[in-house]
């Protein structure tokens, strides 16, 4: 009852979106109400499911359309912890959109055909995780078990029917498409183009450039940022915290973009994490299969690599990762009394003080994130080591990247995670690697003092001990890898052959 009565008496504003053509409006949804609220109990859409409220199991997937670059852009998103105001001005699909006429999407006629529904409570949540690709594919052309894998990696099945769901998926494309059940592009960027934005002082607000961006932080410094929301949906599902304002990132044009210069790449803060990936990938292929376990493509989808990196989570996998690429942040502030923009660059580990602290001014953004371009003797490695392999949060990570010459390690820059109240550089174990002759003596010595240089908890995910002794055979891993020794991760293996 408490908390219906704060719902009740927060500030509200008009929520407009595209749905099935059609605009829909909602005359007063308080800032902090979710996109799943909205569709269940606002407007009685109950094919999107509850499941774990933490965008966990994706249960709750939707399909959220946007115009890019003149472009829609399809993206399958966690409504359970999307913000309904983030959804101001795009097009929103759910389970009850697909079918036509009575007439079944091919992506739910596939489910029927290869059985793979069970119990039935994710299936609305596989369904929309599909009808995202089977667009993308250009109707589910050329989806095969692994193209499925990944578009699923948010998706959980608690009745284990993984494999008919995979078959599923494989077999859309081969199924006809009803009249008006392909995604009218243009249709929906007509229509987006009628949606309205919030009026300026709305308690959610989500501006349209930098500038404004930074003066409104200016003039609510007491506002709570967001970008995807992928830590602050918990806060409000899980932990029942009220905002009366929000101010979203994601709205700024010159944030949305990866920017490429000749001795760093510079990824804004409103980049989600899915293309954010995409361009640490183009410049570290090598960075693949860390991308794709970072999160499910949902969380991938919604999240913002600024928003991970601001947050400071101890046990956020970008932060190691950026740290040994030697990333830096730049942080600016709307200087009233200039009227200008100000700024300042630091280290990306010095922006950290303590748990989920930092060193930002009240009215300071977290703009961008600076990341050197890789050199030719650079050897890099990243793992990240948790119960799950897809979808779950790290007991460790820890990103390894060194540069050797002769035989010799000329620099090493390490970042780890989940092993203090901050993501962390590892300055002892780099010592004892700088200058060093690489191999088996000097790794084994180095391992000795990562093992010693932090002083980890134990939690639900992992024991302090246990903990520590991943962070020395990370390291020694890095060495056999670098001798050749292949099988040294799951990722590598051919499971379905060793069955």
């Amino acid at each position: 009852m408490l908390v219906r009565m704060l719902v009740q008496n927060s500030p509200a504003q008009p929520l407009t979106f595209l749905r099935r053509g059609q605009p829909v409006t909602l005359p007063a949804v308080p800032p902090d109400r979710t996109l799943l609220q909205v569709l269940r109990e606002d407007l009685h859409c109950t094919g999107t499911k509850e499941g774990c409220g933490e965008g966990d199991c994706g249960a709750c997937t939707v399909v959220l359309g946007e115009a890019v670059d003149g472009r829609l852009q399809l993206q399958a998103v966690n409504a359970c912890i999307k913000l309904a105001h983030s959804v101001q001005g795009q097009a929103v699909f759910t389970v009850e959109d697909l079918a036509v006429d009575g007439q079944a999407h091919p992506v739910q006629e596939a489910m029927v055909q290869c059985h793979a529904s069970q119990c039935g409570f994710c299936t609305p949540g596989f369904v929309m995780s599909l009808f995202a690709l089977y667009e993308h594919t250009g109707g589910g052309q050329g989806v095969d078990h692994a193209a499925a894998q990944a578009a699923l990696s948010g998706n959980l099945c608690r009745c284990t029917g993984y494999r008919p769901i995979l078959d599923a998926a494989a077999r859309m494309g081969q199924l006809p498409c009803p009249a008006g059940a392909r995604v009218d592009e243009a249709a929906v960027l007509r229509g987006l183009r009628t949606l309205g934005q919030p009026a300026p002082e709305a308690p959610y607000q989500r501006p349209a450039t930098l500038q404004a961006l930074l003066q409104a932080r200016a003039a609510h410094p007491e506002a709570q940022v967001v970008a995807g929301t992928t830590d602050v949906g918990l806060w409000i599902t899980k932990q029942h915290q009220r905002y009366a304002r929000l101010l979203d990132v994601t709205g700024a044009a010159e944030l949305r973009r990866v920017e490429t210069y000749p001795h760093h790449i510079a990824i804004g803060a409103a980049v989600n994490l899915t293309q954010a990936y995409a361009a640490l990938v183009a410049e570290r292929p090598s960075l693949a299969a860390f991308a794709h376990r970072f999160a499910g493509l949902p969380v991938r989808n919604a999240g913002t690599l600024g928003g991970n990196v601001a947050n400071g989570s101890p046990i956020g996998d970008s932060m190691p990762l950026l740290i040994a690429l030697g990333a830096s942040v730049v942080l600016m502030r709307w200087d009233t009394k200039r009227r200008a923009v100000a700024h300042r660059e630091l280290r990306l580990e010095d922006l950290y003080t303590g748990y989920r602290q930092n060193v930002m001014r009240a009215d300071e953004l977290l703009c961008w994130i600076k990341v050197p371009r890789p050199s030719p003797d650079e050897c890099l490695q990243v793992d990240k080591v948790s119960k799950r392999f897809e979808d779950d949060i790290s007991a460790v990570c820890l990103a390894v990247k060194l540069r050797i010459d002769g035989g010799v390690v000329r620099e090493a820059r390490i970042g780890a995670g989940g092993v203090a109240a901050t993501p962390v550089r590892a300055p002892l174990t780099e010592a004892a690697l700088t200058g060093q002759p690489w191999n088996e003596d000097t790794v084994m010595a180095a391992s000795a003092v990562l093992r010693d240089e932090f002083r980890p908890i134990s939690d639900m995910r992992a024991s302090a001990d246990y903990r520590r002794a991943v962070l020395g055979n990370l390291l020694r891993r890095h060495w056999l890898a670098q001798q050749g020794q292949r099988g040294l991760r799951l990722e590598s293996l051919d499971l379905e052959a060793l069955a």
